[in-house]
């Protein structure tokens, strides 16, 4: 287990990461007036932090060390949309391989409550994944048309920028996340 929970507290820095990082791009996206990138963005870094802290419930409730990680400064401005949102596109893709890696770890020592409460971050970052997909995709099609880009945001402030990526394929059944 001592394994494990090492790793575990190592990917708490993945987590705590993301989290400082999006709410840098939330900052970064409100200052530039993109209220609904913005509001997308921090809703993200509160997700990250909640992320982080079933895995630290985990952990207290397995009785076993906590190991807060020092956060990084995070970047304070990009080039574009389109630049950040293919960084936040690969921070998730980093936080899956992580989270591969403790489920991975926790099936080769057996660890079956470790894999049950990995199960539900395997869907999850499935869901990141997809959606960051899904902007960077929007993104470029936009291009450099600011009408685009603006008709995105809105749609972001509205709410259903992502409402089919939220619900699978039908957009029916969507599960509640910023």
């Amino acid at each position: 287990m001592k394994e494990l929970t090492r790793a575990i507290n190592n990917h708490l820095s993945a987590e705590f990461q993301a989290s400082h990082t999006y709410l840098a791009m939330s900052i970064w996206l409100r200052e530039k007036d993109l209220v609904g990138f913005s509001s997308y963005m921090l809703n993200k870094s509160n997700e990250e932090r909640g992320h982080a802290s079933r895995l630290i419930a985990y952990l207290v409730d397995s009785d076993q060390q906590v190991e807060l990680p020092t956060i990084e400064a995070p970047e304070r401005d990009w080039p574009s949309v389109q630049t950040l949102f293919d960084v936040v596109y690969d921070l998730e893709k980093g936080v899956t391989a992580s989270i591969h890696h403790l489920y991975t770890l926790a099936e080769g020592l057996g660890e079956r409550s470790a894999t049950a409460m990995l199960d539900w971050f395997v869907s999850e970052q499935l869901q990141e994944e997809a959606e960051a997909r899904f902007v960077c995709k929007r993104l470029r099609l936009a291009g450099e048309n600011s009408a685009a880009l603006l008709l995105l945001d809105q749609q972001f402030l509205e709410g259903t920028a992502l409402a089919h990526v939220k619900g699978g394929m039908g957009g029916a059944g969507a599960r509640d996340v910023g």
